[in-house]
């Protein structure tokens, strides 16, 4: 994965997002060893104290927890966690904005729905 330097979306948010994923994909897995903000900011040609930012933030969300003189590891149930965020926040973020654009283009709820429907089958086959 590479971070995107002109995204609104600031770089220590997508590393905490990417770790996220990284655990959601089963590569970092409860009590593993999390990468340190070096390792992290070696990766991706960022400055260490951005990198450091985006483990804080899962650190303040119980997704990592420190061990001291050993680093950062993923909680228990950090999978779950993460997956119940994602689907109350994330998701409901995304369809009030696709909603809201739905009806500023006048679609009707069916044809929003048969739209997410074509999506998600498309999404399928692939």
């Amino acid at each position: 994965m590479s971070l995107n330097p002109h995204s609104q979306t600031p770089i220590y948010i997508q590393i905490a997002e990417w770790l996220e994923n990284e655990i959601l994909a089963h590569r970092l897995v409860d009590d593993g060893k999390v990468y340190s903000q070096y390792q992290l900011a070696e990766m991706f040609n960022i400055n260490p104290a951005t990198a450091g930012k985006g483990l804080t933030i899962l650190l303040e969300q119980n997704i990592l927890y420190k061990k001291r003189g050993l680093g950062m590891f993923v909680v228990e149930n950090a999978k779950e966690k993460i997956l119940a965020t994602r689907r109350t926040h994330t998701l409901t973020q995304l369809v009030e904005g696709i909603v809201q654009e739905a009806r500023r283009l006048a679609v009707s709820d069916e044809e929003l729905i048969a739209l997410i429907k074509q999506v998600q089958q498309k999404g399928e086959v692939e």
